[in-house]
């Protein structure tokens, strides 16, 4: 009998299992035998040049620029995009009227979620298009905005600034990414007993200290899968700017999974760009696994 459910389980099993290792585990198997040759991606001809690849990433200055501005990322990204969904998540939670009966949140809250929620039925084409056009210099809806208040000295080329456009392609990150977080989060927030909150609120605590003193230790499992997930997308990075910024003006915005693209894409050097997938891969999984031990904290039980 257990031998037949075990046969029944791998029937329905070994399918989807063959179709992930040939679409999905044999390409990466094949980037790490690509990236030690000098194959142009047009013809089957290539010759094996060992690491070659990876000393031309270490003296490469294009790709130390991407990877500053991945760094950026990295650190911001995950940072601005938690807080917000925090601050969002408990108003929408616990951040009803001072003097109310029990613990709710603010008036309209089913609504705010849905609105927050929105950017995430988007796909990263439609959201790249729609904020290339919100920036556009004249047309664009943001320097419209401001010169229809009086504040037209305000009004900039922002995507062809250097110094404004690797910065306006992260508030766009950020923005397509904290509604999300702020719907985990209000979920998670759900779990915790009101009574807490209560008896925080009857001692006269802020909602400042509420959220630093409550929600977040109560919420760190939660925080420690938002912030990996965040640095994944800071590591990538690729779609949004791609379509915004294409990594201009100049090279102010380029990403490392750009770059990638372009190597590959552009000049052919599949043996090299296959090098950074490789070097890529590495990075992503050690940040990873050093965010995970720097926000490793003792589990609180309710």
């Amino acid at each position: 009998m257990r031998h037949g459910r075990r046969l029944f389980a791998l029937t329905f099993l070994l399918p989807p299992l063959a179709l992930y290792a040939v679409f999905v585990l044999s390409p990466y198997a094949q980037a790490f035998q690509i990236s030690a040759t000098d194959w142009k991606g047009l013809s089957p001809d290539y010759e094996y040049v060992g690491l070659d690849n990876f000393g031309k990433l270490l003296e490469d200055a294009h790709l130390w620029n991407a990877l500053k501005n991945n760094a950026i990322l990295l650190v911001a990204l995950p940072i601005i995009t938690i807080v917000l969904a925090l601050f969002f998540a408990t108003m929408l939670t616990v951040g009803g009227r001072k003097g109310k009966a029990g613990v709710s949140g603010v008036r309209g809250a089913a609504f705010y979620r849905v609105v927050y929620f929105f950017p995430q039925v988007l796909s990263v084409a439609i959201i790249g298009v729609l904020w290339k056009e919100v920036y556009a210099p004249r047309s664009g809806i943001l320097n419209g905005f401001l010169r229809a208040i009086g504040l037209d000295s305000l009004a900039k080329p922002w995507l062809g600034d250097p110094d404004l456009a690797f910065y306006c392609v992260m508030a766009v990150m950020v923005w397509s990414n904290v509604g999300f977080y702020v719907v985990l989060f209000n979920a998670a927030m759900q779990s915790i007993p009101k009574e807490i909150y209560e008896a925080a609120m009857l001692d006269g605590a802020e909602r400042g200290t509420v959220l630093r003193k409550i929600t977040v230790p109560l919420l760190w499992d939660t925080i420690q899968v938002a912030w990996i997930y965040l640095a994944v997308i800071a590591i990538d990075a690729f779609a949004l700017v791609q379509i915004v910024t294409n990594g201009g003006p100049g090279e102010s915005s380029r990403v490392v999974g750009l770059y990638l693209y372009e190597a590959a894409m552009n000049e052919n050097k599949f043996g090299f760009a296959s090098a950074i997938g490789v070097a890529l891969f590495f990075l992503t999984l050690s940040i990873a696994f050093v965010s995970l031990r720097l926000t490793r904290r003792e589990r609180i039980e309710l």
